[in-house]
């Protein structure tokens, strides 16, 4: 099993000023449609992952020193993005159950849907 929040879990911490990178392994033109505004946000597409592995990921991501809160549209890219990592070593990593479109059913549906 891999660690995982829910969308209000993520909705609590996006009203601190804890250090987090919340990951948007969506892909660009998918932003167009729905993205949660929040300085903390970093966005590498799952394609990119593909043919870059690690090296497509942010330096802050890299270094490991801050939880990282991967979301994707329902859940399943992440789910495959947070295992990934886990398996490449990564700790402190975390799917978002349900991806953004439950983030906008449940807590802000001005992120927008598609």
């Amino acid at each position: 099993m891999f660690p995982e929040i829910t969308v209000t879990e993520l909705a609590e911490k996006l009203k601190t000023d804890e250090k987090f990178i919340l990951l948007d392994v969506r892909e660009l033109n998918e932003l167009n449609h729905a993205k949660i505004e929040d300085n903390r946000l970093e966005v590498t597409p799952l394609s990119r992952l593909a043919s870059e592995g690690p090296a497509a990921l942010s330096e802050a991501v890299r270094a490991q020193d801050i939880p990282v809160y991967i979301l994707c549209h329902h859940g399943s890219r992440s789910v495959q993005v947070t295992m990934w990592l886990a398996q490449q070593g990564y700790k402190n990593i975390f799917n978002i159950r349900g991806g953004i479109d439950e983030y906008a059913r449940r807590v802000d549906k001005s992120v927008g849907m598609y």
